[in-house]
């Protein structure tokens, strides 16, 4: 089986988001994705302008998704990417699902298997991009080699995030502003309205 291209990044730049919604059709249309988005388009509300931002899989070194699956049907292969949930191992309860820092996994009715955003393993593999790299008109999804990503960008990339106790380190990089302050989200204040 081919790998992935460790010197090849995924990046993640929310500033440049438009909300176009062309990263959710393009994914649905990759052939191992049955027609379903592996993308979510969230929408941010600050007061009075609309932030959209792609949230994809950010292919966690130490993926909580697999540690949690009492079937152990998610896999990370060696060249980081973590994968969908293996059917027939996967028994559709949602622990995944419940557990991710990132709310990425879905386990979709009908299907009972939890389903992700696998980088596009079967095009990334091969040496192509993801499909919703290709289709992104502002470029706030990349694939590219992270040299080339790193040195034209004047966001630096994030790779490390603190989520209440949890630290977390991914292959999946969101660009941030080079004078941001570390992120840090306490996910009971999200969920009780104090932040």
């Amino acid at each position: 089986m081919a790998l992935v291209n460790e010197e090849y990044g995924f990046y993640v730049d929310p500033q440049r988001c438009i909300g176009c919604r062309a990263c959710v059709g393009a994914c649905a249309e990759c052939g191992t994705h049955r027609g379903r988005s592996m993308i979510h388009l969230d929408e941010i509300d600050r007061l009075a302008s609309t932030q959209t931002v792609p949230t994809v899989c950010m292919h966690c070194e130490d993926p909580i998704c697999a540690q949690v699956c009492p079937a152990d049907a998610i896999k990370r292969s060696e060249d980081g990417v973590v994968h969908s949930s293996q059917k027939p191992r996967c028994i559709g309860c949602q622990n995944c699902e419940l557990s991710c820092p990132f709310g990425v996994p879905i386990v979709f009715s009908g299907l009972e298997q939890m389903l992700k955003c696998d980088l596009c393993y079967d095009r990334t593999s091969e040496g192509m991009r993801p499909m919703c790299a290709t289709v992104c008109p502002s470029q706030a999804l990349l694939y590219a080699p992270k040299v080339q990503i790193e040195g034209m960008r004047k966001n630096k990339p994030l790779r490390e995030f603190t989520i209440g106790d949890l630290h977390v380190k991914t292959r999946n990089a969101v660009m941030v502003p080079d004078n941001e302050v570390p992120l840090h989200l306490d996910a009971a204040l999200l969920i009780m309205g104090g932040i």
